[in-house]
């Protein structure tokens, strides 16, 4: 059998993988198919296809965009999307802006707690990658704030914390919309994050087309769950172990491999949509 994992970060964003080393590890974990799914980019999406075209894996060109509903953070995916899509690189060229400020506005809200961090420190281990939380809570522990990238997220930068700042220009139904308009198949990500079921309807009904059901943080019964979920809602059933490589070790390409079946039908879906 052939399988898959769809969730993968690379340096373009949050993950420590070069597009080229995440070809090489998803070699190593045995897998046929991967998804580049980084952050509010497709950057890392041509070097991926030009390294794994030597390793005979097959890249499918992903996104993982963020939007906020009612104060919250809520992960679209999208699928074998136009990356080379005009429209896609204005829409993604103006949220870089925004996590930009987004880092500024973390600082301030640390500064407010009596905890000092450099926002320069963030855009370091960013480097040339959309810098997101996970890049200011490997600064906290670079400058010895917290032990640990989950004490960063417990007590400071969490969806609920103090620290924690929104600030993302797209609603979930506007991330859905620039996905299919780039030929792509939308996917509602992480779903056990939401903590309310009924949102996946109530999106699908905006033009969401599948679930991400296979996740780490998801228990058997969580899993069993969302594919009756997806089932009830026709969506496109998917998976993926969000490896982000050394900046979450626990997490590894390959945690989460999904049969090569659903790839083929997230596929067709996307000529359906095209």
């Amino acid at each position: 059998m052939k399988f898959a994992d769809l969730h993968l970060h690379t340096t373009f964003s949050d993950g420590t993988y070069s597009p080229e080393e995440l070809v090489l590890q998803s070699k190593k974990a045995g897998l046929s198919a991967i998804a580049v799914a980084d952050h509010d980019t497709v950057e890392g999406i041509a070097p991926a296809i030009s390294a794994a075209a030597k390793e005979e894996i097959e890249v499918v060109p992903g996104i993982e965009l963020t939007s906020q509903h009612e104060g919250s953070e809520v992960h679209i995916l999208g699928y074998f999307l136009d990356y080379k899509s005009p429209q896609l690189l204005e829409k993604l060229a103006s949220v870089r802006g925004d996590r930009v400020k987004r880092i500024y506005d973390i600082a301030d809200k640390l500064k407010n707690m009596g905890v000092s961090l450099d926002p320069q420190k963030v855009f370091d281990i960013a480097g040339g990658g959309t810098v997101g939380r996970l890049h200011v809570a490997r600064a906290m522990v670079q400058e010895g704030i917290v032990a640990s990238v989950f004490e960063a997220f417990r007590k400071y930068i969490g969806d609920k914390c103090e620290a924690f700042v929104l600030g993302f220009r797209f609603t979930p139904s506007e991330a859905i919309a620039l996905i299919k308009d780039a030929g792509g198949v939308p996917v509602l990500a992480h779903p056990y994050i939401l903590n309310d079921d009924k949102l996946i309807p109530f999106f699908a009904g905006q033009g969401m087309m599948g679930l991400e059901v296979y996740y780490p943080e998801h228990n058997k019964d969580m899993t069993g769950r969302y594919l009756r979920i997806a089932r009830e809602n026709n969506l496109f059933v998917t998976g993926g172990s969000d490896c982000h490589g050394e900046a979450k070790p626990q997490v590894q390409i390959g945690l989460i491999k999904i049969p090569y079946e659903l790839v083929v039908m997230l596929k067709e879906a996307s000529g359906k949509n095209g």
